[in-house]
């Protein structure tokens, strides 16, 4: 087992001249599950957009396998994947097609195809029909669906569970769980638990 794969030191970020969360250290390795939780405004979301390298901190360093992430990022790319709050859906296109279009921009080959990842979140009846006309929950399973298309070691999660009925929020818990015991690391953001099995880490924003 590989520990310290994913690291954070001290990292600082403010919202104007106020801090939004100061000196957080994150250090997580093989199979760990870390869960972001905090009140709207508490810097959830700016805390992700620092781990994936989406935003820069204003003080401290996230690293991964061991060095600065601003020195191996490409090669960080190729192993995280990002689902943010927004689902980044094309709604004149089907979900199918949305995955589709995923899978050819990627650089890595996808372990099953679009229609096997939307079977799996239960929305092969949905295959052909425009996003426009889908419900939120429907719209997040199929941005949630990239999980399984693209084998990373890193998911960063942000509300994955935002809009999704009791059946929904089981099959996103069954696939956190599985990532973790096929040694990947998940870390999201959520306002409610999602009671997974084990110990997953907790950090509360204030």
């Amino acid at each position: 087992m590989e520990s310290g794969v994913f690291k954070a030191s001290n990292l600082t970020c403010y919202r104007g001249e106020e801090p939004l969360f100061r000196h957080i250290n994150i250090e997580l390795g093989d199979g760990d599950i870390l869960e972001v939780a905090g009140e709207n405004g508490s810097g959830k979301t700016s805390l992700l957009r620092i781990l994936c390298g989406l935003s820069p901190p204003d003080d401290g360093e996230v690293s991964w396998r061991g060095q600065p992430l601003c020195e191996v990022r490409n090669n960080f790319f190729l192993e995280m994947l990002y689902v943010g709050h927004q689902n980044g859906l094309k709604d004149d296109l089907t979900p199918l097609e949305n995955l589709a279009l995923d899978v050819l921009h990627s650089e890595q080959p996808n372990e099953i195809t679009p229609a096997e990842a939307l079977e799996k979140l239960q929305l092969r009846h949905k295959n052909h029909v425009l996003c426009r006309s889908l419900s939120a929950g429907q719209k997040r399973r199929v941005a949630l669906a990239r999980l399984l298309l693209k084998p990373s070691k890193l998911w960063i999660l942000d509300e994955p569970i935002n809009a999704l009925d009791k059946a929904g929020r089981a099959a996103i818990k069954e696939l956190i769980q599985q990532h973790s015991q096929e040694g990947g690391i998940t870390i999201y953001t959520t306002h409610f638990p999602l009671e997974l099995k084990g110990t997953p880490q907790v950090m509360i924003l204030s």
